[in-house]
């Protein structure tokens, strides 16, 4: 090869070797999908049997508001960023019957407002699938994946005094992430559950199944501020 040949031929072989041995610009090769997940309030009929301090999602938005919020934060901060919004669909639709009106138009508007990416779904195998096979994860991993909703040490409970009074019959346990592919995920993932008591032991099994660190509460969180979820007293985040 002649050096001109050469010189003209240099960018491409750099491509190619960037390619096949990861060399990527770091922006480049951590972008990736932003999957916010949300869970399904509880009804009024079971709840009128706790205590009035001790009543769950009077609101129906309880899952919802801070997820928008969330998705405005993003988008602030990345324009271009592709968002799923995963939400548990038959507690929205069980919810408009007790509340006459339709719940899933009003989540409808939210994605068409901030041109996100909605699937409904109806068990912790959906979310799975999803997390999986939703998007062709060689180009585009999970770079954010973010939980409102009910929740204990073990699970994620979607539907929590829903179709039960205070149990849950949709949910995502720790038994079931090493069902999660490995390697679908950027390198510096953000996970975060904003779900009361995932930091006691989920967070840990979250890390063990997929690699990736999850940020979770040791102790409850709450949702009584519907612009910002916080700790209970005594609360903390931890990192599993």
């Amino acid at each position: 090869m002649t050096p001109s040949a050469f010189r003209s031929a240099f960018p491409v072989v750099v491509l190619f070797l960037m390619f096949v041995f990861g060399w990527m610009p770091a922006q480049a090769a951590q972008r990736g999908e932003y999957v916010i997940v949300s869970g399904g309030p509880s009804l009024h009929k079971w709840e009128n049997y706790r205590k009035p301090g001790e009543q769950h999602d009077r609101w129906w938005g309880n899952f919802i508001r801070p997820a928008r919020i969330r998705i405005q934060q993003i988008q602030a901060q990345d324009p271009d960023a592709y968002i799923t919004w995963m939400v548990y669909r038959r507690s929205f639709v069980t919810r408009s019957a007790e509340d006459k009106r339709s719940l899933t138009e009003l989540v409808n508007s939210v994605r068409d407002k901030f041109h996100v990416h909605l699937v409904w779904f109806e068990s912790g195998g959906d979310v799975i699938n999803y997390l999986n096979n939703g998007q062709s994860r060689g180009s585009m991993p999970v770079c954010d994946f973010e939980y409102f909703g009910h929740s204990n040490k073990y699970c994620f409970m979607f539907d929590y005094s829903n179709a039960v009074y205070g149990s849950s019959v949709a949910w995502l346990h720790e038994k079931e992430l090493g069902q999660i592919h490995r390697g679908i995920f950027t390198s510096n993932a953000f996970c975060k559950s904003w779900g009361c008591h995932t930091g006691e032991s989920m967070s840990r099994a979250w890390r063990k199944a997929t690699g990736i660190a999850m940020i979770g509460a040791d102790g409850k969180t709450d949702y009584s501020n519907p612009e910002e979820v916080e700790l209970s007293p005594g609360g903390r985040w931890t990192k599993g």
